[in-house]
């Protein structure tokens, strides 16, 4: 029975192994439970940020909890785990709600946002762009609920972006696992795909190529022979002037 009891295990680990390395630690729906408790005024500014959701017709696309995730070295940089941005930001995550429920999920099934809005400070020490459109509150970082494979993620998303990428000025970008970013700031695709490792798996997938191949290590430089080196060449003899 033991040995019976190992092979589903076994098998289950092998399916999401990224899924548990990507989970955020301290962000939890416990942790964000104790986080709300914790501070005075942070009640309230969560229902005025459902209020609006409701209004705006994105009211439960993704829990709340989950949106204002902030970043998963919160804790390394000394920030919050949890943070509703300011008012004047929310209106960026309008459309991209929209465009994960219209578009993200009939493609790869249910989503966990694992990052959403962070600030200045945290965004700079957990090694964000510059202009990241996490700064705004356009942006989530995504990963995929139902089992699933890096590869499988490419050839579900990718499609669907291309699609409807464009009019919904959609940025797509992958990092590693099954982590994937989401915004509506502006229509662009990235990741560390193809020959030089630069490039989106979407786009390595368009001409063919294999979205998970290693990148070529850089072509070498032959480096030029030395100058041979001439033996030293004996100074000429003096030639005695003619008697006279």
């Amino acid at each position: 029975m033991r040995r019976l009891l190992l092979v589903p295990l076994a098998l289950l680990a092998a399916i999401r192994p990224a899924m548990a390395q990507e989970m955020p630690e301290g962000q939890n729906e416990a942790d964000y439970q104790r986080w709300l408790a914790a501070g005075p005024g942070r009640r309230a500014q969560v229902l005025s940020f459902e209020s609006w959701q409701e209004v705006t017709g994105v009211k439960g696309v993704l829990p709340t909890w989950q949106v204002i995730r902030t970043a998963s070295m919160w804790r390394e940089c000394g920030g919050e785990p949890f943070e509703v941005p300011p008012f004047t930001l929310w209106p960026g995550m309008v459309k991209t709600l929209r465009f994960i429920r219209d578009h993200v999920v009939p493609a790869v099934g249910p989503v966990q946002a694992v990052s959403g809005y962070r600030n200045p400070t945290l965004n700079g020490c957990a090694r964000g762009a510059r202009g990241s459109a996490h700064l705004d509150f356009f942006a989530l970082d995504l990963v995929p609920i139902r089992p699933t494979t890096r590869r499988q993620l490419f050839e579900e998303i990718c499609p669907a972006h291309a699609r409807w990428g464009r009019a919904s000025t959609a940025g797509l970008g992958f990092y590693g696992f099954t982590r994937f970013h989401i915004d509506t700031r502006s229509f662009r695709r990235w990741g560390s795909a193809g020959p030089a490792g630069n490039e989106s798996p979407c786009a390595v997938l368009e001409r063919g190529g294999d979205p998970e191949a290693p990148p070529l290590p850089p072509p070498t430089t032959p480096v030029p022979p030395a100058d041979p080196v001439m033996p030293a060449q004996p100074a000429p003899e003096s030639v005695p002037a003619d008697p006279k």
